[in-house]
């Protein structure tokens, strides 16, 4: 449909998962598309995934969790392509911990991962678009999660329910720019990292995809695909003048008791 021609996108995480999703369907939606990610491999092969269909693409070596990374990989952009015309949050870190056993280097980390990468890159992006007096778009994944979450999940929850406030605070700042700031709070998705996750700090087999969909009101697991459209929707002029908006995109509802 082209809803993002013209459009320079980038999205930070974007080597795989839902990030990766995200990449494909801004490139399908006519976007020019760069991801970042820490390791090379999966980020320049999605780059010649996307360059083969046709696709105008490029990878940014990024940590998101050091500041001045997450601003440089958008300076790396507006150096390419002259501007940013759109930005993604999708980057996470998830590694589990409680209140009584997080420590405080976790505790940094999930921070810095979750919520100090997108806030620089959030600030980098929208000076360039100020600078420029242009539009812009931002969406930022997040979590159900950080309505409260599991009690394994305290630092992760504190982060992402901090970005929560940062994506209203930001909106809200900048709404006299026209540049419009969302946020998506995803459900239980099926990706590489939660497959790892499973594994790692739940033991679990190769069926836990099949008996965690038996306990799922539609009886699956979120696909990246379709978070992917409904970004695309968020950063498109399809979603009108929406902003400051964080939306449940899950199977489950807040506040609903059986």
């Amino acid at each position: 449909m082209g809803l993002l021609d013209d459009k320079v996108v980038l999205v930070n995480g974007g080597s795989q998962g839902v990030g990766a999703a995200v990449a494909r369907a801004a490139v399908r939606e006519g976007a020019t598309v760069a991801v970042t990610g820490r390791r090379p491999e999966p980020g320049e092969a999605l780059v010649a995934e996307l360059s083969a269909d046709g696709g105008t693409a490029r990878y940014v070596r990024a940590d998101l969790a050091d500041a001045e990374q997450a601003r440089a990989a958008v300076a790396e952009v507006v150096a390419a392509y002259g501007r940013i015309d759109c930005l993604v949050n999708s980057a996470g870190l998830t590694s589990r911990g409680t209140l009584l056993d997080t420590t405080p280097d976790l505790f940094d980390a999930h921070i810095a991962v979750n919520l100090k990468g997108p806030f620089f890159a959030m600030q980098a992006a929208v000076a360039d678009m100020v600078a420029r007096r242009a539009p812009g778009t931002i969406v930022n994944i997040i979590t159900s999660s950080a309505h409260g979450g599991q009690p394994f999940l305290a630092p992760y929850v504190a982060a992402k329910a901090g970005l929560i406030g940062l994506t209203r605070n930001a909106a809200h700042a900048h709404r006299w720019d026209r540049i419009r700031i969302n946020g998506l709070n995803i459900g239980w998705t099926a990706t590489e990292g939660e497959d790892a996750t499973q594994r790692t700090f739940h033991g679990a087999g190769d069926d836990w995809r099949e008996q965690a969909a038996a306990r799922l009101p539609m009886g699956r697991l979120g696909r990246p695909d379709e978070i992917a459209d409904f970004v695309v929707f968020l950063l498109s002029e399809r979603s009108g003048v929406v902003t400051g908006s964080v939306i449940d995109w899950d199977q489950n509802v807040l506040g609903g008791l059986d």
